[in-house]
């Protein structure tokens, strides 16, 4: 009976010994790789058929999200009329492990005469493909997962992360932020983590629970009863958040005896209280919150409170 883990951990071993070969791999033609993506004023088409084309579509779909405008063009269609997608301005990422694949190699004079310049992604530097690209980037793979060494595995590991470190490099290179790639995932719990701010959920105006300091204790208890927060933020006479009272404090202050309807908020108040700007982003107000208390007050540079947001309207937006 076949030992199913330890067939894993052999094909794991040698794609993670493929993936570590690169290191000493890579030269000035991956530097010249990135300065001829960064020079672009097109986009990145990448190309490669089979095994290869499908590594190909997913680095593709990796420099598009990360800052640098690419697509996958099918060499076999590049060669009945999908040629027409690539452009002078246009770089193009070619790949295939042997660097003969005749759909490839069968574009290099087009690309030429058109002097598109060609980055190359195959196992060794000694190919038509890569003699003939402007940058050529090698796996340098000797072996693959594969027992029989057949089926490509550790070549297609390589040539993706190969790719992926290409993406990187260029994405580091134009300072792209992480709400530059939100703005390229809009969709999901992504794009909600990374575009939604404080100020979209939080309550304000007549909503915000916020005490006078020297108001009566009970008429400030009454206040937070109907704001329905469970919590109140207490200001001075400039407006400044100088404390908060929650319905803990309320139990901690009856357990102590205190005659509550003797004293002001500010008495009894918990001073200080934590705070966060409009112009955070929501998960950060989550973080803050979350273990510890159920709500933020916002505030401005000046302390003083424009809105409160809870821990329940974190959640109910789907950040989380």
């Amino acid at each position: 009976m076949s030992d199913f883990i330890q067939s894993a951990k052999q094909s794991i071993s040698k794609q993670t010994a493929a993936i570590e070969s690169l290191l000493p791999q890579l030269d000035d033609n991956f530097t010249k790789a990135c300065q001829l993506c960064l020079a672009c004023t097109g986009r990145v088409v990448v190309t490669g058929m089979g095994k290869s084309g499908h590594i190909g579509n997913k680095i593709a779909a990796t420099l598009a999200s990360t800052g640098t405008p690419a697509f996958f063009v099918h060499p076999g269609e590049a060669s009945h009329g999908d040629l027409g997608m690539i452009q002078p301005n246009d770089v193009v990422i070619a790949l295939s492990d042997s660097g003969e694949t005749g759909e490839l190699v069968s574009i290099i004079p087009l690309l030429k005469r058109m002097n598109v310049p060609m980055i190359s992604i195959t196992r060794k530097s000694s190919c038509t493909l890569a003699e003939n690209a402007n940058a050529a980037l090698a796996t340098g793979i000797s072996e693959e997962a594969c027992p029989l060494n057949l089926a490509p595995t550790s070549s297609t590991t390589a040539s993706l992360v190969l790719g992926d470190a290409l993406a990187i490099a260029l994405l580091e290179a134009r300072g792209f932020t992480a709400e530059d790639f939100a703005f390229s995932h809009p969709g999901g719990s992504l794009g909600r983590k990374l575009l939604t701010r404080v100020r979209d959920l939080m309550h304000q105006g007549d909503e915000l629970p916020v005490v006078d300091i020297n108001m009566k204790a009970p008429q400030a208890l009454s206040s937070m009863s109907q704001k329905r927060f469970g919590i109140t933020g207490v200001v001075d006479a400039e407006g400044k958040l100088v404390g908060v009272f929650t319905v803990g404090d309320l139990l901690r202050v009856v357990e102590k005896g205190t005659d509550i309807a003797a004293v002001n908020i500010g008495d009894i108040m918990t001073p200080g209280g934590q705070t966060i700007s409009p112009d955070a982003l929501a998960v950060e107000a989550l973080k803050q919150m979350e273990g510890k208390i159920t709500a933020l007050f916002v505030c401005l540079g000046d302390k003083k409170p424009v809105g409160i947001i809870h821990l329940h309207d974190v959640l109910q937006a789907g950040i989380g």
